[in-house]
């Protein structure tokens, strides 16, 4: 494996740590490890930037999922500052997964995240 594919593999790393941490403090050390200063973050719910408001985001997201898990389907692709993969937010309780998504992410130099373009690809009704 090349070490730009290594970059990109710990960037999504990073990037779920940061969606899958329930305490906020936790979540606050995880997004400001995974994303720059300045860092977005934007789907079709939601255009944010900066560490508080992704954090925001995240917390926003653990309310309306209590229980549930963000995880990776497929393998990370990525090529120069540029990576892409599909996620999962799956039940804890029993295995449902409600919801997918496919996210493009871009990194600085030192691969941390500058900003996420995200996809929802299923969604429940209502949301």
């Amino acid at each position: 494996m090349s070490a730009t594919a290594h970059r990109h593999e710990d960037a999504v790393a990073r990037y779920f740590e940061a969606w899958n941490a329930g305490d906020p403090v936790a979540r606050t050390k995880a997004v400001a490890a995974a994303w720059t200063e300045d860092g977005s973050y934007t789907d079709p719910l939601a255009d944010v930037s900066g560490h508080e408001d992704i954090a925001g985001v995240i917390a926003a997201a653990h309310e309306q999922f209590p229980g549930f898990e963000f995880r990776l389907t497929g393998a990370v692709d990525g090529h120069h500052d540029t990576a892409r993969f599909s996620w999962e937010l799956v039940s804890a309780a029993d295995g449902s997964a409600p919801v997918t998504g496919s996210d493009v992410i871009t990194l600085d130099g030192q691969g941390r995240i500058r900003s996420v373009l995200g996809f929802l690809d299923r969604v429940p009704a209502g949301v």
